[in-house]
């Protein structure tokens, strides 16, 4: 008697059709529970921009952190590029509708709960959650689109939707917006506009590597008409041009960051051979175009300023002023006991 030969079971790489249901019910917020999950999506986003607001603030990174995992803003802009890769124009549409309602939420409310704080309280210098989200760079987009692409495949995969809190972690999207509040409370209007610029970086990135994620695993493939074609173009050409539109000041940052660093260990390296055979030692130094400030602290006889000047300008090839900075520094012994 031949034996029974059991099929191997298939191992799916691509998308899997049959999760298709499953997966429309968990992106897009539509059917007869809309009205409930629309309120527990402004539910959640409003307490997690109290909790992100305050934990700005607070200069608390754990805070922070929270408020990722709390807030649910990724869920619509998922929900766009997966409708685009889709084709589905309607459904992107009411995506994107959601998504802006949730942007302009965030930054109202966080508005408003900074009014309570003390403006003296605010720094957008010494707070670190402030000051690392007010000017961003290559960087902030680099991994923005690796948290992009991963938020994507983790969606279209049922089994590992468990890793989606580690991707809003990697990408911030509440806190950039309650920065935007803040600085708006403040009057300051060029923190405001790095920051909601970190925001657009974060956004474009998710549409842009979360679609090719999705087209990749074979969203798309499931819906082939011509005009549901026509709408993935148009999205995709829209989410490039977008993109490659915010990389262009992010990129300036990151030049100018790549020189100030460059300058910086130039006039410290010049400052250190002009300090060779004193007693003097360097404090710090920085650079501002064309104005160097270095403090030093030590006693005794020192070389020429204007030999400093002369180095650094040359160094740098165009004339500089140094505005020298000098600290005394004197041993005070303590008495026996």
């Amino acid at each position: 008697m031949a034996a029974t030969i059991q099929p191997v079971p298939f191992s799916r790489l691509g998308f899997d059709p049959a999760y298709l249901p499953v997966f429309e019910d968990k992106v897009f917020i539509e059917g007869p529970q809309t009205r409930r999950r629309l309120v527990n999506f402004f539910a959640l986003l409003l307490l997690a921009t109290i909790i992100a607001t305050y934990g700005v603030l607070s200069n608390s990174t754990a805070t922070v952190i929270g408020a990722m995992i709390v807030a649910p803003l990724m869920g619509p802009i998922m929900a766009v590029t997966a409708a685009v890769v889709m084709g589905s124009e309607p459904r992107a549409l009411r995506s994107l509708a959601l998504t802006a309602a949730g942007i302009f939420s965030v930054i109202l409310f966080s508005f408003l709960l900074a009014w309570i704080v003390p403006e003296l309280t605010i720094s957008f210098v010494n707070n670190g959650e402030i000051a690392s989200r007010i000017n961003p760079g290559l960087y902030a987009l680099l991994t923005a689109l690796g948290a992009g692409a991963a938020g994507s495949f983790i969606t279209s995969r049922a089994e590992i939707a468990d890793s989606i809190g580690g991707v809003a972690i990697a990408i911030s999207l509440v806190p950039p917006l309650c920065v935007v509040g803040i600085s708006l409370r403040c009057g300051n209007w060029a923190a405001a506009s790095g920051a909601f610029l970190l925001f657009m970086t974060n956004l474009l990135a998710i549409l842009l590597a979360g679609g090719i994620a999705f087209v990749v695993v074979g969203l798309g493939r499931l819906e082939s008409r011509q005009e549901q074609a026509r709408v993935r173009r148009r999205g995709f050409l829209l989410f490039v041009i977008s993109t490659l539109v915010v990389a262009i000041p992010l990129s300036i940052t990151t030049y100018e960051t790549v020189i100030q660093v460059k300058d910086t260990n130039t006039a410290t390296v010049e400052v250190q051979q002009w300090l060779q055979g004193t007693n003097y030692q360097i404090v710090s130094v920085s650079v501002d175009s064309r104005q160097v400030i270095a403090a030093i602290e030590g006693d005794g006889e020192m070389n020429s300023v204007q030999q400093l000047a002369n180095r650094l300008a040359t160094a740098f090839s165009r004339p500089v002023v140094v505005n020298l900075v000098t600290v005394p520094a004197r041993l005070v012994p303590s008495t026996s006991p």
